[in-house]
C-alpha cells in the first residue's frame, strides 16, 4: 500500500473526526430549511453535468486573492481597488455558499463531515474578509491587510478540503451515485 501524504492523512482525520460530525449536525440544524430551498433553485442545477459551486468559487477566491495582491504590490493608490475586490468577493460568496450548501445536502458519511469543515472554514474566511472591508472603509489599512491575509490562509485550507471533495471524491459531478463511483 502506498503511503499517504500529510494532506491526504489530514483529510482522512477530518472525515473520521467526531468533532467534524458535531459540526455537520449543527449545520444541519441551523441551515436545514435553507439547504432544502437551495436544492430547488438554479443554484443546484444538473444542467451543466456538474455542480455550479466549483465555478462560483473562482469568482470569490479570485477577488480576495486579487485584493491581497494589490495590498502587497499596489501601494496606497491601489487601496480603492483592493476594497472593491474585497466587497465583490463578499457579494460573490453568497451564491457560492448557497450552491455549496445545496451540494452538501446530498452528501453522507465522511464526505458530509469533510464538507461541513470546509464550509466552516469558508465561513471563517468570509468573516475575516468582511472585517477587512470594514477596516478598509475606516482607513485602517494595516488591519485590513492582516485580516485579508488571514482570510486567504483560512480559505486555502478550506479550499483544499472542498477541492478534495470535488476532484478526488467526485462530489461535484451530477448523476447517480453509481455514475459518480
Amino acid at each position: 500500500m502506498a503511503s499517504r501524504s500529510w494532506p491526504q492523512r489530514a483529510v482522512r482525520v477530518v472525515g473520521e473526526s467526531s468533532v467534524s460530525e458535531r459540526v455537520a449536525r449543527a449545520q444541519e440544524l441551523a441551515y436545514g430549511p435553507l439547504i432544502e430551498w437551495v436544492r430547488r433553485t438554479p443554484l443546484h442545477t444538473d444542467v451543466l453535468g456538474h455542480s455550479v459551486h466549483p465555478s462560483l468559487t473562482e469568482v470569490t477566491t479570485g477577488c480576495w486573492i486579487g485584493a491581497s495582491l494589490l495590498d502587497l504590490a499596489g501601494g496606497s493608490e491601489s487601496r480603492r481597488g483592493a476594497a472593491l475586490l474585497t466587497g465583490f468577493g463578499l457579494l460573490a460568496s453568497l451564491p457560492t455558499a448557497l450552491s455549496g450548501a445545496g451540494d452538501w445536502g446530498e452528501l453522507s458519511g465522511d464526505e458530509r463531515r469533510i464538507g461541513a469543515v470546509h464550509a466552516l472554514g469558508m465561513d471563517t474566511a468570509t468573516f475575516l474578509f468582511a472585517g477587512s472591508l470594514v477596516a478598509r472603509l475606516r482607513g485602517q489599512q494595516r488591519r485590513a491587510r492582516k485580516l485579508a491575509a488571514a482570510g486567504n490562509l483560512v480559505m486555502m485550507g478550506a479550499g483544499f478540503l472542498g477541492g478534495h471533495l470535488a476532484l478526488h471524491r467526485g462530489t461535484a459531478r451530477r448523476g447517480s451515485v453509481a455514475e459518480r463511483n
